[in-house]
């Protein structure tokens, strides 16, 4: 097959997640650096200022102000110990990946063909990539592990994160919103950026199993707590809620059925997932899957989905003919017909030729079997043979 020239802009169009988590995470490493710093230092501050005041009008004493200062230097060797060891466990770690990452796909604006040595073996690494993404995606965290592993790639596929994913969506699932409050408490500014409704509705579900549990003093005390700020956008959710504290939770009565359905738990871990998506720039679906559907796309015809099935078209194999059922048709301005045995297109200067059972293969590959075997060819589908002065030209219109 020939190289070609190439597209270094279309191959990183699916490449934003492969950047975009270790910065988010070196985000929060950096948030957590200056939450400590405005902490400490912001303690260190209001006891000077208060030594510097008591100086001035000479009240302060001698063994006080020792006691203060010894006090304020505790507090800066405890900072330097706390953004040491944050750096250590966090901050270096993640601009390692960062960097990795970012050579990683510099390499491909090196290349200049497909064809080359150099971009196979790249290709290969993002394949596993995804194939990894896919796993995390499906549950199977030990063969993403392992597969990483095999493949010494541990730094450029995201295993912390969707381990941290499944760990919460666990939770959900036994429904306890323990965890993924702390999460959107951990991202609480990022949420608010893209306007995210999820902690209002893992308050609401916490709410929710108070009152199916009659716990009805601990359900006013948590609305009042953690649902009182939420009424200027959400005051007709927390108004119905409300309601259920008068509301058995065998209750007939449709709007409120819903909402001690277990079903909301199930919606919980969808918003969790779309919401963490999100942040991390990640697809829902699985990059292979968008891979393979863009590939689909550009093959998919007509033909693919009535009965009679190419064995040799990607889109009639069964194993992936589910995801080319929702992508489009192709469309193709210059139709044209290549050569099942040399892959060569076929037109008039290498015309085509078709057996006695319709089956069709270029002059050209046709001429070069014939000659290789006293005349004779060999359909390659069917296994029929006749002599080469048997096929019939087909002109194409």
């Amino acid at each position: 097959m020939s190289a070609t020239k190439l597209n270094a802009d279309g191959i990183l169009l699916l490449e934003q997640p492969f950047a975009r988590v270790p910065y988010e995470n070196y985000r929060k490493v950096f948030r957590a650096t200056q939450r400590n710093i405005e902490r400490e230092l912001g303690n260190v501050q209001t006891v000077s200022n208060d030594l510097l005041k008591r100086s001035k009008s000479r009240e302060v004493n001698l063994e006080d102000a020792a006691k203060s200062i010894d006090g304020m230097i505790g507090r800066v060797e405890n900072l330097k110990r706390k953004l040491s060891e944050l750096q250590d466990t966090a901050g270096k770690p993640t601009l390692d990946v960062t960097r990795e990452r970012l050579q990683h796909l510099t390499a491909v604006e090196a290349l200049q063909t497909t064809g080359s040595l150099d971009f196979s073996r790249w290709a290969d690494t993002r394949l596993d990539r995804w194939l990894v993404d896919w796993a995390l995606r499906a549950g199977r965290e030990k063969t993403a592990r392992k597969l990483a592993q095999d493949k010494n790639m541990e730094t450029l596929v995201d295993i912390d994160l969707f381990t941290d994913i499944r760990r919460i969506e666990v939770a959900l699932s036994r429904h306890s919103c323990t965890e993924a409050l702390a999460w959107c408490s951990e991202n609480k500014t990022a949420l608010r950026k893209i306007k995210s409704t999820l902690e209002f509705e893992l308050r609401l579900q916490e709410y929710i199993e108070l009152a199916r549990a009659q716990k009805k003093q601990e359900a006013m005390a948590y609305s009042q707590k953690h649902l009182a700020s939420w009424q200027e956008t959400h005051l007709p959710q927390i108004m119905q809620v409300s309601m259920l504290l008068a509301v058995e939770p065998s209750t007939k009565c449709g709007r409120y059925r819903r909402l001690y359905d277990n079903s909301r738990w199930a919606n919980l871990i969808q918003a969790f997932r779309l919401a963490i998506y999100n942040l991390n720039s990640l697809p829902t679906e699985p990059l292979l899957n968008l891979a393979l559907y863009s590939g689909l796309a550009s093959l998919k015809l007509p033909s693919c989905c009535n009965d009679s099935r190419n064995a040799d078209c990607p889109v009639c194999d069964p194993s992936i003919n589910i995801l080319a059922e929702e992508v489009p048709y192709s469309h193709h301005a210059n139709s044209t017909i290549v050569c099942r045995i040399s892959g060569k297109i076929m037109d008039e200067d290498n015309m085509p030729m078709a057996f006695p059972n319709g089956n069709v293969y270029s002059r050209e590959a046709l001429e070069d079997m014939a000659a290789k075997h006293s005349g004779m060819v060999t359909c390659p589908l069917t296994g029929n043979q006749c002599q080469f002065s048997e096929l019939k030209k087909v002109f194409i219109s």
